[in-house]
């Protein structure tokens, strides 16, 4: 890179102004001129590379049955013509092989022409070394192993229906043996912040012919070299296997790398792939609150005890904007408001609980995929996952279980804005709004969304309607949240009473409720009401919350005995401009009882950092834990 065109202001001053004109980057990091800020970009550039470790005597063709494109690829190593390198191609399968042969014989004589100027450009006494041989003629072909025949004037969809097998690769001298289709790494690629104390893991993962159960992850660490030059010169030492590290502070301003080798159930490996850190380990934020919380977690619960989280855990959706930032957490270091920061303490925090069933809010998508379900989904931890979207935005609402506990029956999703104008036991419901023009399009436009999961206990052979979900927020919204609430009960118990009968449960409390999630209304309003009481009337203060919208002549019910697990505590979402209890783990209390509610963090806690999130909340939310015991049949 020429230095010249690498420039970066630190106010009115560049800082790298007066350089020689050929300067390397070696002596560029050893000159006062260059602040540490500048020393990390450029050395970091070379820490950002990822390599694909090809075995030396290996052609590697691709095919994926539903695209038309091949891949090949193979390191070329030749020591005479100081050749080393990766070669990497993509044809089509209807193009006769003789064409790619000669693309390939191309690319090498290009590299070999390459060597060649160099060597004629320096003498054999500066480069300390013999001249380079004339190479002659690149013959690239494919044989038959068995008959040393060559295969010519045929296509490679021709040439996969002998499905490659005995045939090899011969580049001038050397012969490669094809493999086709092996296990194979398309991308992988490590956070950028990583934290002392937390669970670093791979932010992307993509596999081909290979699974994560069936591939091999190995991690390294180590300093930064004086060279600079991380892939070369670092002294990497073996700290841990698996798809996840955890690290600690004994590897504070250490890089990483992560080496994996793709693997099938068949016993098949395919080439490794490095990847390493962009940054050092940084210290992590200290002791947070939630760490002191997992003292009443650390077994986990058996028997016809369980454990239930439910938690709001901020959406990247909506942290990552310039009016969040500026007016919603201004009290909020930027940096502690950045999704990859965040998901390091509620990844520690949500695995710290041992809970047997989780009830997660605002979920990105990307987040599910890339982060829960790889590290919850893992071995060690034993959780299936499942998410519901809300309508088309990009974030849901979330419900994993313990495999080991619980088996699934059924799962069901609910976008109530819709499910009212065309469920069937909404109709009654409907019948009373649907005049309300300005009602019914607001309340119909929301994407809320309610997710049902009917799990078994494998324990008892006792069944769970989870139930989560995530209301409106608007201030003037009461009246829409209670219709929610509303219509969400008239689902869970159609759901209940099907479950009831399909699985012929005639004893009451074989089945049980449990609802989680964040309501968006504090003890005072009509939802707290409805679920702990079992009725609303038609004179409840919610319905006019806007006056424009009002609702008249509705009475709400619902049929189970539901209390409060967590009861109301003062918070349990605190900012800076707004803070209440807005979650709940609702149960039905004539088959479930508490056995223990986790404390919640104390308001001195919270207002620690001003209020949350913070360096150690990373949720303006705080997570409600419950332990609840099966009462006897």
């Amino acid at each position: 890179m020429n230095l010249r065109l690498f420039s970066l202001r630190l106010g009115s001053v560049n800082p790298l102004v007066g350089l020689k004109k050929n300067t390397s980057f070696s002596t560029l990091l050893q000159t006062s001129l260059v602040s540490p800020f500048v020393i990390w970009t450029l050395t970091t550039r070379k820490a950002c590379s990822h390599r694909t470790k090809y075995k030396m005597d290996n052609v590697y063709i691709r095919h994926n049955g539903d695209s038309q494109d091949l891949h090949i690829n193979f390191r070329y190593t030749n020591k005479e013509l100081r050749v080393d390198r990766d070669f990497n191609f993509c044809r089509k399968l209807d193009e006769n092989i003789d064409n790619a042969l000669t693309r390939i014989r191309n690319n090498i004589e290009k590299e070999l022409s390459k060597k060649v100027k160099k060597s004629k450009n320096k003498t054999a006494t500066q480069l300390n070394e013999p001249s380079m041989p004339h190479y002659g003629e690149i013959s690239v072909e494919i044989l038959r192993s068995d008959l040393n025949e060559k295969v010519e004037n045929m296509t490679f969809l021709k040439l996969l229906d002998e499905k490659l097998s005995g045939l090899k690769m011969r580049i001038i001298d050397k012969d490669f043996q094809i493999l086709l289709n092996t296990p194979w790494v398309l991308n992988l690629t490590l956070p950028s912040s990583i934290l002392a104390g937390f669970r670093v893991y791979p932010s992307k993962v993509e596999l081909q012919f290979a699974n994560r159960k069936h591939s091999i992850g190995k991690w390294y660490k180590a300093k930064m070299p004086p060279s600079g030059d991380l892939v070369r010169g670092a002294d990497w030492k073996h700290c841990g296997d698996g798809f996840h590290y955890d690290t600690t502070n004994d590897d504070i301003d250490c890089f990483l790398k992560f080496e994996l080798t793709p693997g099938n159930e068949g016993g098949q490996y395919g080439p490794s792939v490095e990847q390493f850190t962009k940054k050092e380990i940084q210290a992590g934020p200290g002791q947070c609150p939630f760490e002191t919380r997992h003292c009443f977690t650390e077994n986990k619960s058996s028997g016809d005890c369980f454990r239930v989280l439910s938690y709001n855990i901020l959406a990247d959706l909506y942290a990552d904007s310039d009016y969040t930032r500026n007016h919603l957490f201004p009290y909020c270091p930027p940096y502690a408001l950045k999704i990859d920061y965040r998901k390091q303490l509620y990844l520690k925090e949500i695995i710290g609980y041992n809970a047997d069933i989780i009830c997660l809010q605002e979920v990105d998508l990307k987040i599910f995929d890339l982060d829960l379900i790889p590290i919850l989904e893992s071995d060690e931890l034993d959780y299936n996952g499942l998410i519901a979207q809300k309508g088309t935005c990009g974030e849901g609402v979330a419900i994993f279980y313990r495999k080991s506990r619980f088996e699934i029956y059924n799962k069901y999703e609910l976008n109530i804005g819709e499910g009212i104008r065309n469920l069937p036991q909404f109709a009654e419901l409907w019948n009373k709004i649907e005049n309300n023009k300005k009602l019914v399009d607001r309340f119909c436009d929301r994407s809320t969304t309610l997710q049902v999961v009917v799990l078994k206990c494998k324990d008892n052979g006792r069944y769970f309607l989870v139930a989560n979900t995530h209301l409106y927020f608007h201030p003037d919204a009461d009246h829409i949240r209670l219709l929610q609430i509303g219509c969400a009960m008239i689902y869970i118990n159609h759901v209940y009473q099907d479950v009831v009968k399909k699985l012929s449960l005639s004893e009451k409390r074989q089945l049980s409720v449990l609802f989680c999630g964040d309501f968006n209304s504090v003890p005072e309003c009509g939802i707290y009401k409805l679920m702990v009481e079992g009725t609303v009337g038609e004179n409840c203060v919610d319905w006019i919350s806007n006056t424009e919208e009002a609702v008249q002549n509705i009475t709400l019910s619902q049929p189970f005995n539901i209390k409060s697990a967590c009861g109301t505590p003062p918070y349990t979402n605190y900012t800076h401009a707004f803070a209440a209890c807005l979650d709940y783990i609702f149960y039905q209390s004539d088959c479930l009882e508490v056995q223990q509610v986790v404390p919640l963090p104390t308001e001195e806690e919270l207002q620690c950092h001003t209020a949350i999130p913070s360096v150690v909340f990373p949720s303006d939310h705080v997570a409600l834990v419950a332990d609840l015991k099966f009462k006897s049949a």
